[in-house]
């Protein structure tokens, strides 16, 4: 396994609650080109698919607007794909968009024949399942399980949240592993995870904070934390420097974060959820990167 040295003793001190940044995520990325071995490369350009997810959602819904342009997947190549599955012509034996993309569109375009289990999930949802499924499938043990971490995370807020507003669920929780499907079918008061995870009790206490901003950064402080504790013994090793791109993405959110625009749109959220609509939920998940 690849070590580097140079590149981490390099790189800035950095803390949750800075207020500039020295470089932004791309930034970071265009430094690690030439710098990390092929292997972990990849590990990189699977966290930016989050962008080429978005922008495949784009190109659905807006053909001729621009993409973000932290996303690898040019307009052209999305395009090209999205013709191709609702054509049904055979896929380029050297594809290199991920697989999940392929999924996700036969599944949109109404040719995937299973048996429809998601009709109340948005169609991001959707993407971000097959996304976190693709994701924890990953080789790198460290990866994997900050990508099922986050799942985890998103569920348990999820499920706190409709039980307080009289939802359900089941029609929120995303992802097939098996944290997800115990809050799915759990009555308890801590879906029967409680001798499971050891960040529940965290989890809960910020599922009772009313303030939306002092809710989203003790989430991050949560994240920032696990991260550290998951590479103290990897300072040198690919982990450090893809946890390294993950707080930058952190501080760089806050950065542009709106208090006042984010309570309120939240409001809307869960009015929106309590009428059985999509269509607000959705236009905050694509502002906010979930």
């Amino acid at each position: 396994m690849s070590k580097y040295y140079y590149l981490v003793a390099g790189l800035p001190n950095i803390a949750l609650d800075d207020s500039k940044l020295t470089y932004t995520i791309t930034d970071f990325r265009r430094e690690l080109d030439g710098v990390l071995s092929a292997e972990d490369k990849r590990l990189i350009d699977l966290f930016f698919l989050k962008f080429d997810n978005q922008n495949l959602l784009t190109q659905l819904a807006w053909p001729d607007r621009e993409g973000d342009m932290r996303g690898s997947i040019t307009n052209e190549e999305l395009q090209d794909l999205i013709k191709i599955v609702r054509e049904d012509d055979t896929l380029p034996a050297n594809l290199l968009i991920p697989p999940y993309f392929v999924d996700f569109l036969r599944l949109y375009s109404g040719s995937d024949n299973q048996e429809e289990t998601l009709s109340t999930i948005s169609w991001e949802d959707r993407l971000a399942t097959l996304y976190y499924a693709y994701a924890m499938k990953n080789s790198n043990e460290f990866v994997a399980s900050w990508f099922e971490f986050n799942l985890n995370i998103n569920n348990i807020l999820t499920a706190y949240t409709c039980r307080k507003y009289g939802l359900d669920k089941a029609d929120y929780i995303i992802g097939d592993n098996e944290i997800a499907e115990a809050i799915r079918t759990s009555n308890a008061r801590d879906f029967g995870l409680g001798d499971t995870l050891d960040y529940l009790p965290a989890l809960q206490r910020i599922a009772e904070e009313s303030n939306l901003m002092v809710r989203e950064k003790k989430i991050d402080l949560l994240k920032w934390e696990w991260l550290e504790e998951n590479t103290f013994f990897k300072p040198f090793d690919i982990e450090s420097v893809f946890a390294y791109l993950l707080k930058l993405e952190m501080i760089e959110r806050w950065l542009t974060l709106d208090s006042t625009t984010g309570e309120e749109t939240f409001r809307r959220i869960v009015g929106t959820m309590k009428k059985g609509s999509q269509n607000i939920l959705e236009e905050f998940k694509r502002n906010n990167n979930k």
